[in-house]
């Protein structure tokens, strides 16, 4: 399976995500944002970070990118496709997710390791998860995920809804929000179910040197669901 990394100007996660992808001995190659080619990449990933310095609303620049022609058009196709904080936030501005990310209900940027609990029971990333909380970092200033009530309805019914944010339990409560996202929401899929986003950083936890492997579980099911 070959990955690509997206790169847009003020990317900052890109090599996490290149470096964990090796780590997982996976065919790994960065995509530059004025590219015209995927290069054979079968899964995209575009990572976290300050695309175009997050300037308008975030991701609302990068989703104009050169390269999203070819990245929304792979989604399409059927082709898998992940964003990750900022990366989620370009796959709600070019509607390739339901939903939009607001700024934080407190108005600040918050860095710190949340807890998330799988929710979608036939998702790739989800899945195969059967721990009732994963400990995954977050860093963003506007993550709180909102949807109109119709969106959440489809939402839910359709086992779109990736991660909730919660206790170290497992238990979804207001005070296990951090942002305060709808439903406490983290990530979510689109209806065809390969295109992902969720705001917390699992490319963060996937090395034994950082002392957190739980976001190499995450991103292990990829592999197992794919290539099983």
């Amino acid at each position: 399976m070959k990955f690509g990394v997206v790169v847009f100007p003020g990317s900052n996660c890109d090599q996490d995500a290149v470096d964990t992808l090796e780590l997982m001995d996976q065919e790994v190659v960065k995509l530059w944002h004025k590219d015209h080619d995927l290069q054979g990449c079968d899964f995209i990933i575009l990572p976290g970070g300050f695309s175009y310095g997050d300037y308008l609303r975030t991701g609302s620049v990068a989703r104009f990118s050169p390269i999203m022609n070819e990245v929304i058009a792979h989604a399409n196709r059927g082709g898998y496709l992940m964003g990750i904080c900022n990366g989620f936030q370009v796959l709600a501005e070019a509607r390739l997710v339901p939903g939009v990310l607001l700024r934080n209900a407190n108005q600040q940027y918050i860095c710190k390791n949340i807890y998330l609990s799988p929710q979608s029971p036939d998702a790739l990333l989800t899945a195969g998860l059967d721990r009732p909380a994963y400990k995954i970092p977050m860093a963003h200033g506007e993550g709180r995920f909102f949807a109109d009530a119709d969106t959440l309805k489809s939402l839910n019914d359709n086992g779109q809804v990736l991660f909730r944010y919660c206790d170290e339990t497992g238990a979804i409560t207001e005070a296990a929000n951090p942002n305060g996202s709808l439903e406490n929401i983290a990530g979510v899929t689109n209806k065809g179910k390969n295109v992902f986003g969720m705001m917390p950083h699992p490319e963060r936890a996937a090395d034994p040197a950082l002392g957190n492997m739980d976001g190499r579980l995450i991103l292990d099911q990829i592999l197992k669901t794919v290539l099983a």
